[in-house]
């Protein structure tokens, strides 16, 4: 039997966090959350999941900001991630902009349709 695939689930949103959390687990994920960027990143490097989803609006430090951490990171740079947000297509439009941005390897905008966010998943992890 093959190991579960590991989910870092980063939103500041309980509702959101709780929401994907359990989807992802009822799907046969394993799952590790943060509510806000900076527990994200230290929860990256201690668990190093094999995909992250990042709430891109949060205090403190925003999903921006970890995002760019991640990709800058030896040890994390190579982690899929899935963007979740409720700003929509214009953070998309936005984040392509950005001067040495990487884009990230998938984009959700919420509300959340779960059989596209599952298949984005799966297709991330299979490659």
């Amino acid at each position: 039997m093959s190991e579960k695939k590991k989910i870092l689930v980063v939103d500041d949103e309980k509702d959101v966090l709780t929401y994907l959390t359990t989807l992802l687990e009822d799907n046969g994920y394993e799952t590790v959350s943060a509510g806000d960027g900076l527990k994200g990143f230290d929860l990256a490097k201690s668990e190093k999941p094999d995909l992250i989803t990042l709430d891109i609006t949060m205090p403190d430090q925003s999903g921006v900001r970890t995002y760019r951490y991640y990709k800058e990171d030896e040890e994390l740079k190579d982690i899929p991630v899935i963007i979740v947000t409720a700003i929509g297509d214009s953070m998309r439009s936005f984040l392509k902009k950005l001067a040495g941005f990487k884009e990230p390897e998938g984009f959700m905008n919420k509300p959340i349709d779960e059989a596209e966010l599952l298949k984005m998943v799966s297709d991330l992890l299979n490659k």
